[in-house]
């Protein structure tokens, strides 16, 4: 399916599913997509879904049939989207764990299975028992988000040594932040480097970010992972550029978009492998049964082009490092 033709079918928020009705009433299974941010967004990432599907036997429309619930960013709508599609009683409910969803679909029901992807140890999130043997209804796909910013710390100060003082951008109503924060501020006091902490948690603070960032004239930005900054990728790296601001990011998407360096995992290889375990539920695998998977796909990419407009030479160390330089 095109992406016009995808976007097309959102009413709402909710994306039509006259396909997924149909299927019900044909006894094909249907797999509910609980979604936090806007179908547009998440194209890349439904696309790597449907890729898992297929790759283990499953095509949307053939053999299966999805239905799609977004909450287009408003995280108070989670709970009624997860309940919705736990009352049309479909196979399995695949959602993130960013925006609640994981934890809504849980609260949901506790029979139909759910599959999902998060960013940190859903052992310590409440989500399962233990990562080996999830029990209950739920499994998924673990892709180290978090895990991975004092890294990121390492690899912008490779890239902009001169810059002592590093602005962090973090959102503070997202997942919970206080350890990873300390972890980050103790990985700065052994490199020598001073933090400055910004909170944005909508549209407007990032632009009022920002503009704190411009008076504090700290010498680089790190941007936190957050699935709320990823949706809003291109305010960042259009920010980042007026500015004249080098900054890391957690995905390639930003890379792809202007940004200057990511370091973090494939979000399309973790939405690969989730709906591999869809398939896998519907081929009668319990949700109990099947442990965490860790996505361990991990990318540093670097915007060549974006490193020449900031005046930063890229060292060949990083260079070598280098998943991908987009020129």
């Amino acid at each position: 399916m095109d992406r016009r033709a995808f976007i097309g079918r959102v009413a709402g928020g909710v994306l039509a599913a006259p396909l997924a009705t149909r299927a019900q009433t044909s006894s094909m299974p249907v797999i509910g997509f609980l979604g936090s941010e806007s179908p547009a967004q998440w194209a890349p990432f439904v696309a790597a879904f449907r890729k898992g599907l297929s790759e283990t036997g499953y095509v949307e429309g053939k053999n299966v049939a999805i239905e799609f619930r977004w909450a287009e960013g408003r995280n108070d709508r989670v709970p009624a989207l997860a309940a919705d599609l736990v009352r049309r009683q479909v196979a399995v409910i695949f959602t993130t764990g960013a925006g609640g969803g994981a934890r809504a679909a849980k609260a949901a029901t506790s029979t139909i299975p759910i599959v999902f992807t998060v960013s940190r140890d859903p052992v310590e999130l409440g989500y399962v028992a233990s990562l080996g043997h999830p029990g209950g209804n739920l499994t998924g796909i673990n892709f180290f988000a978090g895990e991975l910013v004092e890294k990121r710390l390492e690899l912008l100060h490779a890239l902009v040594p001169k810059a002592t003082v590093i602005a962090v951008i973090v959102n503070p109503s997202g997942t919970p932040i206080e350890s990873r924060v300390q972890k980050l501020q103790e990985t700065a006091r052994t490199m020598g480097l001073q933090l400055r902490l910004l909170n944005a948690t909508n549209e407007q603070e990032i632009d009022a970010a920002f503009a704190t960032f411009v008076q504090l004239r700290p010498g680089a930005l790190l941007v936190d992972s957050d699935v709320f900054f990823n949706a809003r990728r291109a305010q960042f790296v259009a920010l980042a550029a007026r500015h004249a601001v080098p900054a890391i990011y957690e995905v390639r998407d930003y890379v792809a978009a202007g940004g200057l360096m990511s370091y973090g995992a494939s979000l399309a290889e973790a939405y690969r492998l989730a709906g591999t375990y869809a398939s896998k539920i519907l081929n009668g695998a319990k949700p109990a049964d099947l442990p965490i998977m860790q996505s361990t796909k991990i990318e540093l990419v670097i915007n060549a082009k974006t490193a020449k407009a900031l005046g930063l030479t890229i060292p060949q160390s990083l260079l070598l490092r280098a998943d991908e330089v987009i020129q």
